[in-house]
């Protein structure tokens, strides 16, 4: 076993380690040692000369980061605007993030850049968790950990209406001798259904076959109902379950870490409070549009809500498949009723190769908030 892989976080920090150390951005886009911060500016040499990709042009797929030989990712940040345009305002659903693993053809990641750093409806908000961190204005972070055998490599599609004028970045990453050969990858998919069916769970995941574990869960919800819409169960059916789950939650307010509607009264009215914590939140409530104003137009949309949950201290674990739902239903004076919405999601999960390939990803159009 690589015992520099049983010493991670904060107690992992005095250990030695035969680890060499590697970033990738604009400046040294191969993490080449002893090449970062090259580039000159009117400054001169070393000053801040090429600190971004610019003018990605539509259609166009660019290489985050290509790597050769065994490690591991450990951090990822980008920037990006979030329009080009007022009329061209959805770029966090119209950049694609992609990640392949050793040499395999098929994207292990494939997700919308703001979904898989948990800002759904193409608008960022603050997140504050372990993995993903997003920060002031549209710092987007993930610390999961990344591992390859002998190559990865990240790719960004432009399918945005309009050129992409700066995209910043950085990947940082070890470099090991080798990795234990039972080691596994790291896998998100992004899927959506604009109007769900009634009586019919929403798919978060499926089609994973294989061994591994499950660590996350992002869901992006347009409710298109009134009432209470949180009672839906979520449901993890492992190694051939059917038709029952084994793992069966109570509703997905409790899922995602809260209670009794996360109600608080505010003036006589019944307000929704979000929060964020290191597992699980709820960091984004909206039901305007708040990147445009339009003087002839009021900005109305449904309620949109964002929600996280990290399976890190409580991994679901499977050794043949997995498939992951969530009912849609409600709550209203009359009791419990089945809704129709419009949800999107990230599943997040480790597991051994090769995976299935993804579902196609629907067209940007498809993909634009309500």
């Amino acid at each position: 076993m690589n015992t520099n892989l049983m010493y991670g976080g904060l107690a992992g920090l005095p250990m030695q380690k035969n680890i060499q150390s590697r970033t990738i951005n604009a400046e040294n886009p191969k993490g080449e040692k002893g090449k970062g911060g090259r580039s000159a500016s009117h400054l001169g040499p070393s000053r801040k000369g090429n600190p971004c990709l610019r003018q990605i042009a539509p259609g166009k797929t660019v290489t985050l980061a290509e790597i050769e030989g065994a490690g591991i990712i450990n951090h990822i940040w980008v920037t990006v605007d979030n329009k080009t345009t007022d009329a061209d305002c959805f770029v966090l659903r119209d950049l694609v993030i992609r990640m392949y693993w050793d040499d395999e053809d098929v994207p292990s990641v494939e997700s919308p850049l703001g979904d898989f750093f948990c800002c759904g409806f193409a608008r960022e908000c603050n997140v504050n968790s372990l993995p993903i961190a997003v920060i002031p204005n549209r710092g987007f972070n993930s610390y999961f950990q990344m591992p390859f055998h002998s190559k990865a490599k990240i790719t960004l599609e432009n399918q945005h209406e309009n050129e992409i004028p700066a995209f910043f970045y950085q990947i940082d990453y070890n470099l090991h001798d080798s990795l234990p050969e039972d080691i596994a990858y790291f896998h998100a998919k992004w899927r959506r259904q604009r109007i769900t069916n009634i009586g019919e769970d929403y798919v978060i995941v499926d089609g994973i076959k294989g061994k591994g574990h499950y660590v996350g869960t992002y869901i992006a919800l347009s409710t298109l109902e009134r009432y209470w819409w949180g009672e839906g169960e979520v449901k993890f059916f492992l190694d051939g379950d059917d038709p029952y789950p084994t793992i069966c939650g109570t509703g997905m307010e409790d899922y995602f870490g809260g209670s009794w509607s996360f109600a608080h009264q505010e003036l006589g009215k019944t307000v929704e409070q979000t929060y964020n914590s290191m597992y699980l939140g709820y960091p984004y409530y909206s039901k305007n549009d708040e990147l445009i104003h339009n003087p002839y137009h009021n900005d109305d949309c449904p309620p949109m809500r964002g929600f996280y949950r990290w399976h890190i201290e409580d991994p679901i674990y499977f050794e043949e498949d997995l498939k992951v739902t969530v009912q849609q239903i409600g709550v209203s004076y009359k009791g419990l009723f089945e809704r129709q919405d419009d949800l999107a999601s990230v599943a997040y999960w480790y597991q051994s190769e090769p995976h299935c390939p993804f579902d196609k990803l629907m067209s940007k159009e498809e993909r634009w908030p309500r």
